[in-house]
């Protein structure tokens, strides 16, 4: 007897919803970037572009590509480290086919890894939900404490950066701590008194994080998202360097950790607009010239946003037959 799918099938008008959403954000970036090009003159934003070759794209994709395998290893130890009777294999599998759902409302689509695992594995999504939790909470640590340090270490620092830095760190914290995290959730359910269901499940999940409270786990996976997040920033570094607008790497990186952290703040899929904007805005007040800020923003997005989903949409197939023949 097959289980129940881990989530009823979406009605009509909220995916359409989800899809006028995104649509509209993919627009809404694109003619503030467009017009901002045309302000500025086209030939000069798109002779930026031009600029760069080829060795010095596939060096910035596969500096990304050494954040996403840093992270999907972290992955795997988190796994292991809950129990989940899965390898390596399978859990870059579900790791990296999650990022093809990267852009969708709250990115809960990447949650799909839940029902990839719960089909292979046959664990309800009470018991993996744990994967998800630490993966977003060491992320947020990490960019974190670098924005921290590059912010101290920058030239000129950047207004804003402490409360994104408390934010974030703080966040990590909570989560990677259970009984904070138990203790937040009962202080939020006694204030709204609704969802008791929801709130039981998530303390029960926020119980079973204390398997991670294993120092070696805890450095091991630390060190990976500060090595994997400090190579895409070095490689936003590199960038603005090939554009001729070399800021130091303090800078670069204190640039793209806020940008990245703020875009995910505002709750926009893949911090659509919110990050695009706060980087050009940053790149300006620091003295780059706009048509070089433009330029940096765009590709500096497409080599880590968009190639992530590009990852995901090449492994998102391959993991859902994978997942059916497991099923059955």
């Amino acid at each position: 007897m097959q289980s129940a799918p881990l989530t009823p099938p979406a009605v009509p008008s909220r995916r359409w919803r989800d899809r006028a959403l995104l649509a509209g954000l993919l627009a809404l970036v694109a003619f503030g970037l467009i017009g901002l090009a045309a302000a500025t003159g086209w030939r000069e934003t798109w002779g930026q572009i031009a600029r760069l070759t080829a060795l010095e794209v596939i060096a910035l994709l596969l500096l990304s590509s050494a954040n996403y395998l840093l992270r999907g290893l972290r992955w795997h130890i988190f796994a292991q480290r809950l129990g989940l009777p899965s390898g390596l294999a399978a859990n870059l599998r579900h790791f990296l086919g999650g990022f093809a759902m990267s852009v969708t409302p709250g990115r809960v689509g990447e949650l799909v890894r839940m029902r990839w695992i719960r089909r292979e594995t046959g664990w309800a999504v009470e018991r993996s939900a744990p994967l998800v939790l630490m993966d977003r909470a060491y992320d947020l640590l990490a960019m974190a404490l670098l924005l921290g340090l590059a912010v101290s270490l920058a030239a000129g620092g950047i207004a804003g950066a402490l409360p994104v830095v408390v934010l974030a760190f703080g966040a990590g914290v909570v989560v990677t701590r259970p009984r904070l995290l138990a203790a937040a959730l009962t202080l939020t359910y006694r204030a709204s008194g609704r969802f008791r269901r929801g709130f039981v499940r998530a303390r029960a999940a926020a119980r079973s994080l204390a398997r991670f409270s294993h120092p070696p786990t805890m450095a091991a996976a630390l060190a990976a998202g500060l090595v994997g997040w400090g190579a895409e920033g070095y490689a936003f570094h590199l960038l603005l360097g090939w554009m001729g607008a070399d800021i130091g790497l303090w800078k670069a990186l204190a640039i793209f950790l806020f940008a990245s952290l703020a875009g995910g703040l505002t709750g926009a899929p893949g911090g659509l607009g919110g990050a695009e904007a706060a980087m050009v805005a940053l790149l300006a007040a620091g003295g780059v010239p706009m048509e070089v800020a433009l330029a940096a923003t765009a590709v500096i997005r497409v080599t880590t946003l968009w190639f992530a989903i590009a990852i995901g949409l090449a492994v998102f197939p391959l993991a859902e037959r994978i997942s059916l023949r497991g099923r059955r």
